[in-house]
């Protein structure tokens, strides 16, 4: 989900095609002309963004479950027709690598950068014969993305000119980052990683920086084995700024900019298996208090977003829309 300038709602659905929504809850525009998607499992039309230039270029990105010889995450763009019923010049600009036959675990988030530039999270496909690629840098699968609006490496990216790397990569070591956002008050960039049983976290993102995953996590296999030699620390990956155990399964989060003081700049995570919505509130990269909020509506909670009007907006995997405003 996403909020357009005008304070309505762009919102995805899994299947592969969007809707505006107004702040009524109304489907005003259905929108047609993506390119298709594999609907299957954890895969299907995933993140949606719209360019900082929207209202000069009628630009919107997207990321998606790719179908094909083994599926793939990509992201794509197209310009939103006048008319705000298809999108046109469709253009896919990212394809995350390896491809995988599976249907797990594709991540993802869009957000964008000052200088106007994509980060994306990209999973790691789940499978224990592929999430070892998270720490492959000729691999993009289980990484954070950078790549400019036309799917080039941004120029500063910390493993360009490496031989055997992806210059895309910005950093590496996630199992499923459902989660990214950029901190207001700071530029800085974080991430909520859907972690095995036990392994929930949020982390603060540095260039070049590893996160550890597969080999370094505090879960657990679902099975209740180890994963690998069962470490939480290792030299050279960084460690998470915070975590749950047990999990609360973080499938979106954003910093709140809106009109509710007692909230402003908190973290906002929302749990699917936890069914509730989590308000962080971070002081000197740390977290220093959490509230559970919403809990009483046994909902798993998908995308969050601020509206133009300061209320919160979240949708749930029941296809609800919600509205938390001020008194």
């Amino acid at each position: 989900m996403h909020v357009l300038p005008d304070g309505r709602l762009l919102i995805s659905s899994k299947p592969g095609t969007m809707q505006i929504v107004n702040t009524s809850g109304k489907i005003v525009k259905n929108i047609t002309g993506f390119p298709e998607v594999q609907f299957q499992g954890q895969g299907g039309l995933l993140d949606i963004n719209i360019d900082p230039e929207f209202t000069k270029n009628r630009m919107v990105y997207w990321t998606y479950a790719q179908p094909g010889e083994g599926a793939a995450l990509a992201v794509a763009k197209g310009k939103l027709s006048a008319d705000e019923t298809k999108l046109e010049d469709v253009k896919v600009i990212f394809e995350a690598s390896p491809r995988y036959k599976g249907s797990g675990q594709f991540g993802s988030r869009i957000v964008f950068d000052k200088n106007g530039n994509l980060f994306v999270s990209s999973g790691d496909r789940n499978a224990k014969d592929i999430r070892v690629k998270a720490q492959d840098l000729s691999a993009t699968t289980g990484k954070i993305i950078h790549i400019t609006k036309e799917g080039k490496p941004v120029s500063d990216n910390p493993f360009v000119g490496k031989a055997d790397a992806k210059p895309e990569i910005y950093a590496l070591g996630f199992r499923n980052p459902d989660g990214l956002a950029i901190n207001p008050l700071t530029g800085d960039l974080w991430e909520s990683e859907f972690g095995p049983r036990g392994g929930d976290e949020i982390n603060l993102i540095k260039s070049g920086a590893n996160y550890g995953w597969p080999y370094v996590t505090y879960g657990i296999e679902y099975s209740g084995e180890k994963v690998y030699d069962g470490i939480q620390q290792k030299e050279g990956t960084v460690q998470p700024v915070y975590y749950w155990d047990p999990v609360i399964s973080p499938g979106c989060m954003m910093f709140y900019t809106g009109n509710i003081a007692e909230w402003k700049n908190n973290l906002f995570v929302g749990a699917l298996s936890g069914l509730h919505v989590i308000r962080l509130v971070i002081k000197d990269n740390k977290v220093v208090g959490e509230e559970r909020l919403l809990a009483d509506k046994n909902e798993r909670w998908r995308c969050i977003a601020t509206g133009k009007n300061g209320a919160i907006y979240a949708a749930t995997d029941n296809g609800n829309l919600y509205k938390i405003a001020k008194r």
